[in-house]
Parts: structure tokens; C-alpha cells; sequence
């Protein structure tokens, strides 16, 4: 029951003479106000449904839900709750009126869904109102907002910014995700003062059971049916638990014999207004819960300034400082004994800071720290969690402020416990230095190389013995220390290696930071390989082993292939001792050996030396097969195996059954992309993928030369196919009319010979008002061709115009002359007109330049004729 009215309420059987006629007219009262209720939403039923669902008020049964809108049920739901009725009694009536249970669902989980949503749109309008925790507590105002520190703007904001993340304990009241809010889940504290506005929960169990929720009028009372008025302002929530159990043990008998219990905790909570002040973040007067703490209102302001202190914060009530609050205690040891729970016009001030020291450098946590009077530097050590691993620990330099200028200071270890640092002191803390002591390394061929401990009167031998002893590798004729000398300046010490581990020489002493090399004979040579090449599976190169073979190599490249001939393998070595004087010198060994091709070991073996080169050459008259490829107006187009090493274009127009009646002979062009384009290319060949893309390279680049020397070099060829492939110009009609003679080519694997049908058109592209494609005319000529493409454009350059015929050729512009000879047009031709070459305009200082060479050229001549 808020403000003072019961929610429920059960009477002990010593009242039940007094409660019998009160019971009777509360029943009275809940009987007609239930039926006033019930009768108001028949009535609004009357009313608004036939506005939802235009159906008869009485029957509900054609209702669908899912057609009425948000705003309808909305409009429903506050009739309802203007009516006092709720949704069980929503749904009783609207089955009685012949609604169907699945909408009763539909129109349930509506009302539910709705609901839902207006308590998120409330919670994200206002995220700082707190909600009702479920042991009933609540907050029964709106708490202040916490103060969000914006970002800098200024410089000089930057730099206040900048100084603050250097305080230590600043970043506590930085942290937004980090409230300090007062738990209002926790049982309410014996120690707790009650005041106006708070809410009581009485709960009373037993031979009689009641509860009540009563707030606290602002006279300081709570009233209590059949009881009276409580007077509980100013009590803690234990006494006045005994003085409301006094006050109702009048009434409930059972109380004195233990028969019948009380319980008092407080509901919602009432508000505080708390004054900050001083070097505060956001000084003002601030309303908190009346279980916040020092703490809770000092994030709410945003802390100390940059100039407040962290370590006495006062806590002043009716005009006497009653606690100090040091932050410090709360950081280090986690004890908040001084952070007491606040009262109503409590002030809490914070002075400016009496000493800050900073401390940087090789310390876990460097910054700006404050110290109270008395403190030493070994407290100042412990705030910033003592030295890094890295730290110089022996001794601290400090800078100190005179009243005129700086001084700096050393603080022997010896000191951090007595002394005491000044405001403005700024210590610094060095690593300790990158050298050794007692360092010796060892590397090269031993079997453990690295840093070891120099131990008193070390050898050499003794350092090789720590590190495992030598490799069998070892260069054993010499190695070398490089020893640093007294101005840090090196030396080479060399060394006998062999003759140290025998004992034969006198050992040698080592020194700090002496570093020993001893070198692997792999190190000294160059490294052997040996190289194979042609018909084996895997030709490359290989490492040398001594007493390799020939046949050991072959093993290695992968065997012979088999277009392998085992005879004439050839060797080739390099020469040592040639006479360079001689014009018949020597520059290489060559040796031809015959081998078995099974490689047995029945024969003596050939033994190869460093950086031999091995050839296997391919069988005498193994030929593997070549196709070329025939499209286009043919009676068997397709892939055709060159038969005979002579075979012409002519041969494969025959084996391809001739030329249909479409077939169009002028037009006849014969491309050469390569074996690995007709045959197909295995993307898995590395090798051969290369060797493609160097051959494209080959002809791009050659296409272009072609292009520059015969044409011009602005010109360009727009066609993709013509820049990749080499189109060999062909004269099909004068092949067939004279097979086998020189017109006739002899074909090439990867050919492709195309015969199309009867082009009926011309491309006109390049340097023309409107590139087209236009019908080809008989007799028409090149300038015919270039007006159906509106014409030359003001940058084209005639003579150097040229035309791409159907079968690959290409024929440009000459000179008759004063007048351009332009090619003549065949049907599928390409007529292509280049650009001019933009000429640079002569500038005014450039005709003034060579005017001034000119005259004085004119001059020189005539002086030298007088």
C-alpha cells in the first residue's frame, strides 16, 4: 500500500469481533466497485469494438486480430486500463462474446508485445532512471546525471588533459564504464538513517499476517491502520524496527509472546542533496540515493581537478569535518573505512594538492604522484609499484627546483628509505646498461654456439668443452678471437685450432666480451653443384657429392625421358690449366660417354667433378607428333597431325576434304600461336607456362617494332588478336593454282589456317569523325570507306593510313609524288587511320632565343668574312 493505505490484510482471532463488520463493508465496497468495472468495459466493448472490427459488440467471433493495427490495440489497451480492469478479465469476456481462442492468443501476445516495447523506448529515453530491483528497492526520484568528460578543444584543454593522465588515481573518475552506483540490492543497513520520503515495508507474519508499504510524511511519520501515527525520522532502520514492534504489539497480542513477528526494511528510497566543493571536477549541489557514499558523489562530479587532492578529501557535516578521505588507501590496499555513507546537506571539499612528485623512466607505473608529509621516497616507489626488471636500481636522479633554478641530485639505494622528496621533485629512473661482465661467446662449427659465463682463468679449450666440442666440419688449421682492447678498440687473435685441443700449444686465457670463430670448411668453398640438361625428366641443377656418377646424376634428374638416347652423353668441365698464351687454349673439358640406358652397375661408371654440365641428347629420328588445326569453310574442319616434315597448307586444304561453296579465299589467314596453344597447355607445366609467356612477350615486342619502322609510332592496332598472334599473310588462291611452290608454305606445329565465308563488310577506325562498320561496295575506294566514317578528323595523319586485310596483310599509304596512293579495299578489310603527333607550339622566349643565335651567328660570319 503506497502512502499509508494496506495492500492486505489478516486479523488475529482476539479482533475478529472488532474486523467482522469492517470485512463485511470492505466486501460490500470490492463487490460493487468490481461490478461498476465490469459494467464500464461492456460498455466500452459496446463502443470500440465495432470501431476495431466492424462486427456485432455481441458476437466477437469474426475478430481477427491480425487485422487490426498498433494504434487499435493501443486505443483497447487504455479503455481497458482506464475501466480498472486487467488483461485476465480482458480475456474472460472476450470468450464469453464468442471469440475464438487462437485469437484470444493473438490478441494476448499483441498486448504483450506492445507493452514490451514501451518499456524499451522508456528505458532508452532515459538510461540514468533506475528501475525497481527485484527485492522491491527503488530510487524514488531522478538521479543526476554523471559528468562525461568531453574532448579537448583547446591547447591549452590538450595540455590540462595530457597533465591529468599523468595523476595517478585520475583515471578512476575517467573510466565511464565504471559508476560507483549505491547497490540497492543489498540488505538494508542496521546503521541506515530514516527520513522523509523513504518507503518502509513493514511485513507482519505468524498467527496474524499483514504488510504494508508506508512512506515517510515529511513531518518525520509513518501512519499504520488501527495503530496510528509512527514518528521514525532520525532513527536508524534497527530502532525504529523496535519502536514500530512496540507500538504494534497494542494491536497484535501474539507480538509479546513471540507468536506473531514483525519485519522492517526500507522500499524506495528517498533522496539526499550533497554540496562538492573546492577543486572539484563540477562543484554544485548534487541529489544522490541516501545510500550513496563519498564515493558515489564523487563520481558523480568527475573527481578532483587537475589542482584538487587525492589523498584529504573532507567530509563535513553540520559544519564539523567528521572524515578524511584518502584515495590512495582505496588504490593500494582496496580499504574504503573512510568512504562513509552520506547524509542529507553533507559538504564534501577538496583542497589543493600540498605535494606532487613525478617519477619516470623504468617503473611500473610512472607518473605524477602526491605525498603527505613524512612520506619517503620508498613510499613514492611502492604508489608507482616498485622497479621494472630493466630498472638501475642503484641509484635515482632527481631534478629539484631552487628558488632561483634547477639542480639535479643522486639518491644513493641506501637513501629511499629516509628521504623525503619535495613538491616539484621529478625523479628519473634508468635502465641498466646493454654489457656483460662475465660474457664470452663461441660460434662457427660447434655443436652448441652462443654466450657463456666467463669463470676465473677460463681457457679457450675449456669455452669449446662448455659449448660441446667441435663439429666434425671444423676448419682445424686455424681460428681466430676477437678480443676487445682497453679503448674498446678490436684485435684478431688467431689460433691453431687442432693444436689447442691436443694440448700441443699453449692454451690461451679469455676475456670479457672475447668472441671465438671457428669456421666450417663448407664456409671456406664455394659451394659445389653439378647441372643436367636436356632429354631427362627433371633437368637442373644439382649438389655436388664426391664420388658422384653420371649415372647417379641421371637418377637424381628423374631418369631419361623417353625420347632419351643413351649414346653420345655428353660432359663438359671446366679447364684449370689453360695457356692463355696459346690462340688454341682450352675453355672447357669435353667428354662424350656411351651409357645403359637401364644405369646397371655392370659397367665402369663415369665420376663427375664439381660444377660439371651434363647433356642428354633426344634419339636419332624420334619425332613426336605435331598438329595444326583447319576452321571455317572446309568439309572436315578440325585437328589435323602433320604426317611429313614437308607438308604445306595446300596438303592440309586437301586432307580437309577442300573448300565449300561459301568458301572465301582472299579472305584465307594463317595463324602461328605455338604447339602449347593447339595442343593445350598443363597449368601445372611451370616450365612450359614460362616458356608461353616469354614467347608472347617475343611477339608483342616484335609486332611493335614492326608497327614503329614500317607504319609510324603513334600508330596503334586496336585488334587484341593481331598484338598476341603472328598472322602470316597468305595468298590461298595462287596455293591452289600452283601447289608446292613458294607461295605454298610449309606448315608449322600450332598452325591454324581459318577460311571464312564472303565478308560483306569494312571497318573504318582510328583518326575518323565516327568509327563505323559499313557494307562493302565493289569498286569503292579507301576515301569511300573513310567518308562512311564522316570523314578524316582534324588530327589524322593521311600518309601514314593503312589497311588490314581479311587474311593478315597489311598494306599502308605511299607517296606518288605529291599525292597519297591509298591502298585499295577487299571485303572484310580494316582501314585504320593513325593520329598525328601533337608538335609542341613555339613560345615567345623560344623565338626570342633562337632570333638572338641567329644574329649572332650573322654577325660572327661577317666579321669573319671582313
Amino acid at each position: 500500500m503506497l502512502g499509508g493505505t494496506t495492500k492486505q490484510t489478516h486479523f488475529s482471532k482476539e479482533q475478529k469481533h472488532y474486523h467482522n463488520f469492517h470485512n463485511f463493508t470492505e466486501l460490500k465496497n470490492f463487490t460493487m466497485n468490481k461490478l461498476f468495472k465490469l459494467l464500464s468495459l461492456l460498455l466500452f466493448l459496446s463502443i470500440s469494438m465495432p470501431v476495431l472490427a466492424q462486427v456485432n459488440p455481441q458476437n466477437l467471433s469474426n475478430v481477427r486480430v491480425d487485422e487490426l493495427s498498433d494504434d487499435q490495440v493501443r486505443a483497447f489497451m487504455r479503455q481497458v486500463e482506464s475501466s480498472g480492469l486487467g488483461d485476465a478479465q480482458l480475456e474472460q469476456i472476450a470468450q464469453a462474446r464468442g471469440m475464438r481462442p487462437e485469437e484470444v492468443k493473438k490478441l494476448r501476445d499483441r498486448v504483450e508485445k506492445l507493452k514490451s516495447g514501451a518499456k524499451k523506448s522508456a528505458a532508452n529515453a532515459d538510461p540514468n532512471k533506475v528501475s525497481k530491483n527485484d527485492n522491491g528497492r527503488s530510487l524514488n526520484y531522478e538521479q543526476d546525471s554523471i559528468q562525461v568528460e568531453k574532448d579537448p578543444e583547446t591547447e591549452a584543454e590538450k595540455a590540462l588533459l595530457e597533465l591529468r593522465a599523468k595523476i595517478f588515481g585520475a583515471d578512476l573518475f575517467k573510466n565511464k564504464n565504471q559508476t560507483f552506483e549505491p547497490n540497492l540490492n543489498i540488505a538494508t543497513p542496521k546503521g541506515y538513517i530514516i527520513g522523509p520520503n523513504d518507503e518502509l515495508l513493514i511485513d507482519i507474519s505468524g498467527n496474524s499476517e499483514a504488510s504494508y508499504e508506508l512512506k515517510v510524511s515529511p513531518e518525520g511519520l509513518i501512519k499504520v491502520e488501527f495503530v496510528g501515527p509512527i514518528p521514525v525520522a532520525g532513527l536508524t532502520i534497527e530502532a525504529a524496527t523496535a519502536r514500530i514492534k512496540s507500538r504494534l504489539s497494542t494491536v497484535y497480542a501474539g507480538m509479546r509472546d513471540g507468536s506473531t513477528r514483525v519485519n522492517v526494511a526500507i522500499g524506495s528510497i528517498r533522496s539526499i542533496k550533497v554540496i562538492l566543493t573546492g577543486e572539484v571536477k563540477t562543484p554544485g549541489t548534487y541529489t544522490l540515493p541516501s545510500l550513496a557514499t563519498v564515493f558515489n558523489a564523487l563520481y558523480s562530479s568527475g573527481g578532483p581537478t587537475e589542482n584538487g587532492s587525492f589523498r584529504a578529501i573532507e567530509l563535513i557535516r553540520a559544519g564539523k569535518k567528521i572524515a578524511v578521505l584518502d584515495i590512495y588507501e582505496f588504490l593500494m590496499k582496496g580499504e574504503i573505512a573512510t568512504n562513509l555513507k552520506l547524509q542529507d546537506q553533507d559538504i564534501i571539499r577538496i583542497p589543493v594538492y600540498q605535494s606532487r612528485i613525478e617519477l619516470v623512466g623504468e617503473v611500473k607505473r610512472p607518473g605524477i604522484y602526491e605525498l603527505k608529509a613524512g612520506e619517503t621516497y620508498a613510499n613514492l616507489l611502492n604508489y608507482a609499484g616498485g622497479f621494472t626488471e630493466n630498472a638501475y636500481q642503484a641509484r635515482v636522479k632527481v631534478l629539484k627546483n631552487t628558488d632561483t633554478e634547477r639542480k639535479i641530485a643522486d639518491l644513493a639505494k641506501e637513501q629511499f628509505a629516509s628521504y623525503q622528496p619535495t613538491t616539484g621533485d621529478k625523479y628519473f629512473v634508468d635502465r641498466v646498461l646493454e654489457r656483460f661482465t662475465n660474457r664470452v661467446q663461441i660460434e662457427g662449427a660447434v655443436f652448441r654456439p652462443g654466450a657463456y659465463e666467463l669463470e676465473s682463468g677460463m681457457k679457450l679449450s675449456q669455452l669449446i668443452q662448455k659449448a660441446d666440442g667441435l663439429k666434425e666440419d671444423a676448419f682445424m688449421s686455424r681460428g681466430y678471437i676477437t678480443r676487445l682492447k682497453s679503448d674498446n678498440q678490436t684485435q684478431i687473435i688467431s689460433f691453431d685450432v687442432a693444436a689447442i685441443i691436443s694440448g700441443k700449444t699453449l692454451d690461451i686465457s679469455l676475456q670479457r666480451e672475447d668472441i671465438i670463430s671457428i669456421s666450417s670448411i663448407f664456409d671456406l668453398k664455394e659451394e659445389y653443384k653439378v647441372s643436367i640438361d636436356g632429354e631427362v625428366r627433371e633437368p637442373g641443377e644439382f649438389n655436388y657429392a664426391q664420388n658422384m656418377t653420371l649415372e647417379e646424376l641421371i637418377i637424381q634428374a628423374g631418369g631419361f625421358s623417353e625420347s632419351a638416347s643413351p649414346q653420345r652423353v655428353e660432359i663438359s668441365r671446366r679447364v684449370k690449366s689453360s695457356d692463355q698464351n696459346s690462340e688454341q687454349a682450352k675453355t672447357a673439358e669435353v667428354f662424350q660417354i656411351n651409357i645403359e640406358k637401364d644405369l646397371n652397375l655392370s659397367v665402369p661408371k663415369f665420376e663427375l667433378q664439381p660444377f660439371d654440365i651434363v647433356s642428354v641428347r633426344s634419339s636419332i629420328g624420334y619425332e613426336i607428333q605435331r598438329q595444326v588445326k583447319i576452321e571455317g569453310e572446309v568439309l572436315y574442319p578440325g585437328m589435323y597431325t602433320i604426317s611429313n616434315k614437308n607438308e604445306r597448307v595446300s596438303d592440309l586444304v586437301e586432307r580437309a576434304g577442300g573448300l565449300t561453296a561459301l568458301a572465301y579465299t582472299k579472305g584465307a589467314s594463317l595463324k602461328r600461336e605455338g604447339a602449347t596453344k593447339v595442343r593445350g597447355l598443363d597449368k601445372n607445366d611451370a616450365k612450359a607456362q614460362a616458356q608461353l609467356a616469354e614467347e608472347e612477350k617475343l611477339k608483342l615486342n616484335k609486332l611493335k617494332r614492326l608497327q614503329e619502322t614500317a607504319m609510324d609510332s603513334t600508330a596503334t592496332i586496336k585488334d587484341e588478336e593481331v598484338l598476341k598472334n603472328v598472322y602470316v599473310g597468305i595468298n590461298l588462291e595462287k596455293i591452289l593454282l600452283a601447289p608446292k611452290s613458294s607461295a605454298d608454305l610449309i606448315l608449322e606445329e600450332g598452325d591454324v589456317l581459318r577460311i571464312p565465308k564472303e565478308l560483306q563488310t569494312v571497318k573504318v577506325n582510328g583518326e575518323v569523325l565516327y568509327p563505323v562498320t559499313t557494307s562493302y561496295t565493289q569498286g569503292k575506294t579507301f576515301k569511300y570507306y573513310v567518308s562512311q566514317g564522316g570523314g578524316f578528323s582534324e588530327r589524322s595523319m593521311r600518309k601514314r593510313a593503312y589497311v588490314i586485310y581479311a587474311n593478315g596483310s597489311v598494306k599502308s599509304t605511299r607517296k606518288v609524288f605529291l599525292f597519297n596512293n591509298f591502298p585499295s579495299i577487299e571485303p572484310g578489310a580494316e582501314v585504320f587511320v593513325p593520329k598525328k603527333e601533337l608538335k609542341k607550339p613555339v613560345s615567345a622566349g623560344e623565338i626570342v632565343g633562337i632570333s638572338s643565335a641567329l644574329a649572332s651567328m650573322a654577325v660572327i660570319i661577317l666579321n669573319l668574312v671582313k
